[in-house]
């Protein structure tokens, strides 16, 4: 392992009991595999275990944040809280890749930074907290740093920032296509441009952004289309 256990125990807020479901949360299948599968556990039981912790979390959470909310905008958020896209974003923010336990094929490849594998080790991460400190232990993990944490601002629309990356789960979801954005206008001189950048799903417009980037446009087009498609779901 590369980092102190007490480093990463610091930057998810919690300090384990029993530091070997820490560490089996962090060993990924191909350092098991490498040293002795039948001694060194993986953490492929505790992401089985997570993703159903989690789902219940998010659930939980989501009604009490949003009690006049109904079900299809409830299930458009915690599609997202609970994807592979938000949990890497999570895994980012925590620095999670450090202190993964990796083969040397994984290594090698770029693994401390591969999305899916980051995405797993947070849901491994969960199931560890809940095995160890209990459900509420899993909750408050999952408020501070799967729900409410880096920059999502209390009493928003919803717990994320990311919205173009939330628009492309709900539209998954949904089994609508990808959205697709496209710089509708330029303004302004050189040094201050303005863009309005539109977002289609489909045959469909959805929405404008204005920005003083194309990516602050786009992220603002999301976040208009994804509220539009949350209030036509009730």
């Amino acid at each position: 392992m590369l980092a102190d256990l007490g480093e990463i125990e610091a930057a998810i807020g919690y300090a384990f009991n029993n530091r070997d479901l820490l560490r089996r949360a962090l060993t990924h299948a191909s350092h098991a595999y490498e040293t002795d599968p039948t001694v060194v556990a993986d953490n492929e039981r505790l992401e089985f275990l997570g993703d159903a912790v989690l789902g219940f979390l998010t659930s939980e959470y989501l009604i009490e944040r949003y009690p006049a909310y109904r079900e299809g905008r409830l299930s458009i958020i915690k599609n997202y809280l609970v994807s592979a896209t938000h949990l890497y974003e999570v895994a980012e923010r925590l620095d999670l890749g450090r202190y993964l336990l990796l083969g040397r094929g994984e290594e090698l490849s770029g693994g401390r930074a591969k999305k899916g594998l980051l995405a797993d080790a947070m849901e491994a991460l969960i199931a560890a907290v809940h095995l160890d400190g209990g459900i509420g232990a899993a909750r408050a993990f999952a408020v501070r740093n799967v729900f409410e944490g880096g920059d999502a601002a209390e009493g928003g629309e919803a717990p994320f920032t990311n919205f173009k990356g939330a628009l492309q789960e709900s539209a998954r979801a949904l089994n609508l296509p990808s959205p697709r954005y496209s710089v509708a206008r330029e303004d302004g001189p050189a040094h201050s441009r303005r863009f309005t950048v539109e977002v289609r799903v489909g045959d469909r417009w959805l929405a404008q952004g204005e920005g003083c980037s194309k990516k602050s446009a786009g992220q603002n087009a999301a976040q208009a289309a994804l509220k539009q498609i949350m209030e036509e779901s009730g």
